[in-house]
């Protein structure tokens, strides 16, 4: 496991938001997965403009597990379809692992999402008529990945998520939690830079919910990027830092010390 960073163990220590003069003429440092530079995202409705985002500037390092959260309306869905290549800003620049994606076009976009980005979502989204290794291979399947290599690094995401023994279960032979990790499975398999989990525990109970989070601990003490989106203050404990949005802006941005995370 890697060592603490003494400066995240402060109580509540302010993580670091970036005047827009901090960022280095159109260049992210390679330290970072993730920058924004005056992210905005605006929606003409009607004759009105509405202005979902207001200016985000937001840095998460690799090997970071983040939470943002927002009532609904804050922003934080549409921050999450920025950081996930779904949609692009208005203004600003949003570098992704050292590259500009903020003027990309939509299938430059889906290649990213494709091959950067695994994504977990609260309703599952499996095939119900295939099963769990089906299912996580189709990402590999539409990145031309041949037959055998798919099948075996499949079976090894199933085998990360602790699920190898039901990779011939359709979903309906999965109960919830087991679902999830099928879902978990299918973002690992592309070895993507950053898990982007959407409220990933909404549709569990309590204690399947804890399951899943007690895995992505796991999975970042493995070296990967967890964003992870949700409502919820317990579920939101799990991660060493949480971004709160509230009106398109960064309202807070804090280190949670180890000694209020939820850790087991």
């Amino acid at each position: 496991m890697l060592e603490p960073d003494p400066h995240k163990e402060s109580k509540m220590a302010t993580a670091e938001i970036l005047p827009i003069d901090k960022v280095a003429n159109g260049s992210a440092p390679d330290s970072y997965m993730i920058s924004t530079e005056d992210l905005w995202k605006t929606y003409d409705m009607g004759s009105e403009q509405v202005h979902a985002l207001r200016g985000i500037n937001l840095r998460i390092q690799r090997n970071e597990y983040v939470a943002i959260m927002g009532p609904s309306g804050s922003g934080k869905s549409t921050l999450m379809n920025l950081i996930g290549c779904l949609d692009s800003p208005t203004t600003g620049n949003y570098f992704f692992n050292g590259s500009n994606v903020a003027g990309l076009d939509d299938d430059d976009l889906a290649e990213i999402r494709n091959r950067e980005i695994g994504f977990v979502f609260q309703t599952f989204n499996l095939l119900p008529r295939s099963d769990s290794l089906h299912n996580v291979e189709l990402p590999l399947i539409y990145a031309g990945v041949g037959k055998d290599e798919r099948r075996e690094r499949a079976l090894q995401a199933l085998e990360q998520v602790g699920l190898a023994d039901r990779a011939g279960h359709k979903p309906n032979e999965l109960s919830g939690g087991q679902r999830q990790r099928v879902a978990v499975a299918r973002a690992l398999v592309t070895r993507p830079s950053i898990i982007l989990a959407d409220e990933p525990t909404g549709n569990l109970d309590s204690k399947t919910g804890e399951d899943i989070m007690r895995l992505f601990r796991e999975l970042r003490d493995q070296g990967n990027t967890l964003i992870v989106v949700t409502h919820e203050e317990e579920i939101a404990r799990h991660a060493e830092r949480v971004v709160r949005i509230k009106d398109g802006l960064v309202e807070h941005d804090d280190y949670i010390p180890a000694s209020e995370r939820i850790l087991d």
